[in-house]
């Protein structure tokens, strides 16, 4: 188990160093020259060549690549994430403000997900080819079909056109003012919670179906064992094992589906973050969000595999 441990440990660790090198290459590849996002098109060219080389030696953007990326590196070591051109926090203020609302809406989301999606699977699977397995199959693929920013403006449309109900403009922590901050952080959850229950549903639904048909869970209702009984005991267990293998997958499709939801519902969370960042080309604040969004994802992803490992000993053994 250890051995285990310490390989996925050491394979994340490359990972991140790997996307650390794509995001660097991608932010240096981009085209448009971030002093025109800074001054703006009139300002910049009232800039001589000498003001231009300064500004950018002033942003260590004149180094050679292989400079400036371990310069980057040492800062994200040392906890210095940069600040913004535009605003005068850094990026680690915008985490400390705007990450709780993300994290907040990623975890309600993937708690939403299962509460919707495992009760679907479970009757989908137990009645096969009947008019509730259509119908779920048709609702799943509805939803796995239709973007969820779509949703999410349909549904801040609805609650305006009908109920004049607006959310907060500005965040709330969850402990200064709960309400509020429920109120933010509901709506996204619930758009990009439903967009994951379809997919917990159509893969609950095949591992169900799969592990309901091996010899244990036969026996077991040759014993006489209640039915209900047999599904939550014997089979639902096993079936769930590539179900949080697949949350962990789509907890990063929550990381970057939270930017147009977010965007969406107006929710000051540091996917609304990212969006002004890339509209304003704030390249600093760009390349350390993605680079800490990457990076989230792999821990996530590890601690799922260690998570599968533990309820399934046959994983240790690989």
């Amino acid at each position: 188990m250890y051995s285990y441990i310490a390989r996925r440990l050491v394979f994340g660790a490359l990972t991140v160093v790997g996307v650390s090198i794509i995001v660097f290459v991608i932010m240096r590849i981009l085209p448009g020259d971030p002093l025109v996002a800074i001054f703006g098109p009139e300002g910049f060219t009232k800039l001589s060549e000498a003001e231009r080389a300064r500004y950018m030696a002033d942003l260590g953007l004149s180094d050679p690549l292989v400079v400036q990326y371990l310069h980057w590196m040492g800062d994200i070591l040392r906890g210095n994430l940069g600040r913004s051109f535009f605003r005068s926090e850094s990026v680690a203020e915008m985490l400390s403000r705007r990450g709780p609302l993300t994290a907040e809406i990623a975890l309600l989301s993937v708690v939403i997900s299962w509460l919707v999606g495992i009760p679907v699977a479970i009757v989908s699977a137990l009645k096969p080819n009947t008019a509730a397995d259509s119908a779920v199959r048709f609702v799943s693929i509805l939803f796995l079909a239709v973007p969820g920013f779509w949703i999410g403006m349909l549904i801040v449309l609805a609650l305006l056109f009908w109920f004049g109900y607006r959310a907060p403009l500005t965040g709330s922590g969850l402990f200064a003012d709960p309400w509020a901050n429920f109120q933010l952080v509901i709506g996204p959850a619930v758009v990009l919670g439903l967009g994951q229950a379809a997919y917990i549903a159509r893969m609950g639904r095949s591992a169900l179906l799969e592990v309901i048909r091996e010899d244990y869970v036969r026996t077991a209702r040759a014993k006489g064992l209640n039915g209900r009984l047999v599904i939550a005991w014997h089979a639902l267990p096993n079936a769930l094992l590539p179900v949080i293998t697949l949350s962990g997958v789509l907890m990063g499709l929550v990381l970057a589906g939270s930017i147009p939801v977010e965007r969406a519902f107006g929710t000051p969370g540091l996917g609304y973050t990212m969006f002004i960042a890339v509209s304003e080309r704030d390249v600093f604040v760009m390349q350390n969000l993605v680079f800490i969004y990457a990076t989230v994802f792999v821990l996530i992803n590890i601690a799922i595999d260690l998570t599968i490992a533990f309820l399934d000993p046959r994983i240790r053994l690989r």
